[in-house]
């Protein structure tokens, strides 16, 4: 009875192990739920310039970041309902991204709405987010622009520069953990390193530099002498201008000289008619008056009148000239 007793025991074992294992492999070979949340990286961080994101910045080994893993898995499958797309950062994968976005603590969570980027900074709640979004909260947050906007130049250069931290520390633990080199042999190894590539900074600096500013200075000399060729030219083209203006203005003088001159020959030639006429005017009077007057006036005091009359018109007749020679 005990051999006939152990023996359904045993089977009543094996086949719950059996069942157990056969379980685990239906479990195994149901597919995992695919995740809503996209990984972003240095090839396709673009897309959240256009319509609106929500990104996080984590690394695999923050305690702080592997809590909010489920809600943020939770915020991605509403992620249509709420008509926004939501990304992942992985800093140690990325560490270019993490220095375009100038990511110093761990979890970092930014939005992002037509390429205008803020940063948000409560809990990383499901209710907290959704919320965030729907109520429109981060309108009031103030936004990263100028040199502090991840698409600006000065964030691309940083990005640069943790880029080639994050390969140098890789680079450190390929020595260290990889290869099983100690820690201080790969220090010494980056600052031989820095040296040599210091020293070949200088190089091409001594020898390159003044063969490209010897070159800009024999440009800058050409364009020099070009600029004062045009200014030489221009002057000449100035000077003969000029000259031509006072011949111009020098043959009008002369002409309008000519012309006074024809003038002032009229007017004396007018004034000369004038003084004749005023002289035969007069003689005539004398001529009337002897005719009334018989005897009255003697010959004597005639021919000094007429002698008057002849210096007054001659001083007129020289005052004129002597105007007419001093000019206008």
């Amino acid at each position: 009875m005990t051999g006939g007793f152990c023996v359904p025991v045993f089977l009543a074992a094996w086949l719950a192990a059996a069942a157990a294992e056969a379980e685990g492999l239906e479990q195994a070979a149901l597919p995992a739920e695919e995740s809503r949340v996209q990984p972003m990286t240095a090839s396709n961080w673009t897309l959240v310039m256009e319509g609106e994101w929500m990104l996080k910045f984590y690394a695999p080994w923050c305690p702080s970041c592997q809590q909010t893993d489920s809600e943020w898995e939770t915020f991605a499958k509403n992620g249509e309902t709420l008509q926004i797309s939501v990304g992942k950062v992985d800093v140690i994968q990325e560490p270019g991204l993490s220095g375009r976005f100038f990511v110093t603590t761990l979890p970092a969570f930014f939005h992002a709405k037509d390429g205008i980027f803020r940063r948000y900074r409560g809990p990383g709640i499901y209710e907290d987010l959704q919320n965030y979004i729907l109520e429109k909260k981060w309108q009031s947050v103030e936004p990263l622009t100028g040199w502090k906007s991840p698409a600006s130049l000065t964030m691309s250069g940083m990005a640069g520069l943790f880029s080639i931290s994050g390969k140098i520390w890789h680079l450190h633990n390929y020595f260290t953990v990889t290869l099983g080199i100690p820690a201080w042999c790969s220090y010494v190894f980056f600052v031989i390193a820095t040296l040599v590539f210091g020293l070949f900074m200088g190089l091409v600096r001594h020898w390159f530099f003044p063969l490209f500013l010897l070159s800009t200075e024999q440009e800058q000399r050409s364009e020099e002498a070009q600029g004062a060729e045009q200014l030489q030219d221009a002057e000449e083209e100035k000077d003969d201008s000029n000259e031509e203006e006072n011949k111009d203005s020098l043959v009008d003088d002369e002409e309008e000289k000519e012309d006074l001159g024809d003038d002032d020959e009229v007017e004396e030639d007018e004034e000369e008619d004038n003084l004749a006429g005023i002289m035969d005017e007069e003689k005539s009077d004398s001529n009337e008056q002897g005719v009334v007057k018989e005897g009255s006036v003697s010959p004597k005091d005639e021919e000094a009148r007429s002698a008057d009359t002849q210096d007054v018109v001659e001083d007129s007749l020289r005052q004129r000239k002597s105007q007419h020679a001093k000019g206008p």
